[in-house]
């Protein structure tokens, strides 16, 4: 995955000339202390780089623009040391592009009672100048991340890590490039969408190759690629006895290798960070890609099946966020229930393209028929995932705007074998409760594909949707379901 050490975000002070030049230089230093230690933190995956401390207009604006247009730059932190008149900020903070984090804060943690002066509180002046300066971004209805409490405190650099890994996440999917090999499965509704408004709000564009296209990739892939990625096969996973060499299904195996090798080129050679297929469209080729489809979701891709363009850009979107993280993310689908009284479960699984990124052991690599498609039986990758909170994520089109929902779970250890289903899986109890979960999703039209994240949070989510302004509706253990309908309706009402 992305290192993110590669990407930065700045670290902004507001103040003005009112204070001299040796306030001034107090705030400057204060500011290279408070931006250093960022950037020195292992909390925080993204390099934080001082700016000079902005005192008028033009400086703002320059610093705004700057950013705009800085190739690394994936956001700017703001703190107001100083009182910093909000008046100087409307002409930077209307061009500006990047995500915004307001750190409320000071350089001191404590009131020094005995010593305390005018001289003192003219320079440590955060606690009325940050709401100047906020007072400007909702009187402009601006959107950003606001982070109170002292800068070393874990609980502030926690904040700030998750909004920088977001900040990636974001960087990134303004310029990602899905391709969609086929078209959407034929008749449904929730994976399908407005690709042109997609790309206006997320920046993300989605295209399609014919299969033909990438067939023909697939076929230029030689013999002695094949060879080196079925022992690579061999040395990662479990393979089932008719899938070794000289098993009676060990074609099928290289099969699969020429067909993630053929992808995998294909993908590289056209930027492609996320892509779907559908099993409604394989022409040409011998079997639905199962473990390539999986291991390109391991290597970072994003993927979604039967055309499903949306889930595509979301796990590869959330595989940045989460980038260094232990645990993993993965497309997935809730599959089937078990309707228990006493423990009511979800299974989640796909036919068969679950990223081993989730899995609690070593996964088998397994060949068995699919019963759909009309193509040889598919190799794919065989595990359950660990217990543990995790949350699904669905991205939606509701016409005139795009939805994402957010339902946490809390993931089990799979409570008895599964001899005889050859897929990958999670067992989850949605929150806050099996029935409220269920109808609420039903109710806020969640898709049946989603993102399953292990490492994430609502809080990394709820960031993504303030950065992109898009409705975000959360299924907790505080969900109640009257309460529910009545904010969607509000939602209506807001989105026009």
């Amino acid at each position: 995955m992305l290192d993110l050490k590669q990407f930065e975000v700045w670290f902004v002070t507001g103040s003005q000339h009112l204070y001299g030049e040796e306030t001034l230089r107090q705030v400057a230093d204060h500011s290279q202390i408070i931006a250093r230690s960022f950037d020195q933190s292992p909390t925080i995956p993204v390099r934080v780089v001082y700016k000079p401390v902005v005192k008028t207009p033009d400086e703002i604006y320059a610093i705004c623009q700057e950013a705009n247009v800085a190739p690394n730059c994936v956001g700017i932190i703001t703190w107001m040391h100083t009182f910093s008149p909000a008046k100087m900020w409307i002409r930077g903070l209307s061009v500006l592009k990047k995500p915004l984090l307001h750190l409320h804060t000071q350089f001191n943690r404590d009131i020094p009672w005995s010593s305390i002066d005018m001289d003192f509180m003219n320079l440590n002046q955060s606690a009325h100048g940050d709401r100047e300066f906020g007072f400007i971004m909702s009187r402009m209805r601006l959107n950003r991340k606001i982070v109170v409490g002292y800068w070393e405190q874990d609980d502030v650099l926690a904040k700030i890590a998750d909004w920088s890994r977001v900040s990636v996440a974001a960087y990134e999917l303004k310029t990602m490039k899905v391709v969609r090999f086929g078209d959407n499965m034929r008749q449904v509704a929730v994976t399908d969408g407005d690709k042109v408004a997609a790309e206006i709000t997320f920046g993300m564009s989605v295209n399609t190759h014919g299969i033909g296209d990438l067939v023909a990739v697939i076929n230029q892939i030689s013999d002695a690629e094949i060879d080196q990625l079925v022992t690579e096969y061999a040395d990662s996973y479990t393979l089932m006895d008719s899938l070794l060499r000289g098993g009676a299904q060990h074609s099928s195996l290289r099969d699969a290798a020429k067909i993630e090798l053929g992808l995998r080129a294909f993908l590289k050679d056209g930027n492609f960070t996320a892509y779907t297929d559908t099993f409604e469209d394989l022409h040409g080729m011998t079997q639905l890609p199962g473990i390539a489809s999986q291991r390109l979701m391991a290597d970072g891709y994003g993927f979604g099946g039967e055309g499903d363009w949306k889930t595509a850009a979301m796990v590869r979107t959330m595989k940045v966020m989460a980038s260094g993280l232990p645990g993993g993310n993965s497309f997935m689908e809730d599959y089937t229930y078990h309707f228990d009284p006493s423990n009511p479960l979800v299974l989640g699984s796909h036919m068969l393209e679950i990223c081993p990124s989730i899995a609690a052991d070593k996964p088998t690599c397994e060949i068995h028929p699919l019963g759909i498609g009309g193509k040889a039986d598919p190799v794919r990758l065989v595990f359950n995932a660990p217990a543990g909170p995790a949350i699904n994520v669905s991205l939606i089109d509701m016409g005139n705007r795009f939805r994402i929902l957010v339902n946490e779970v809390e993931a089990i250890d799979v409570p008895e074998a599964l001899p005889k289903l050859p897929v990958a899986r999670a067992i989850w109890k949605p929150m806050p409760d099996m029935q409220t979960g269920c109808a609420a999703w039903i109710l806020a039209g969640g898709a049946h594909h989603t993102v399953y994240s292990q490492n994430l949070t609502t809080d990394h989510i709820e960031d993504f949707a303030d950065i992109f302004g898009v409705e975000l509706v959360v299924i907790d253990r505080n969900t109640n379901l009257r309460q529910l309908k009545n904010e969607l309706r509000w939602s209506e009402v807001y989105y026009k």
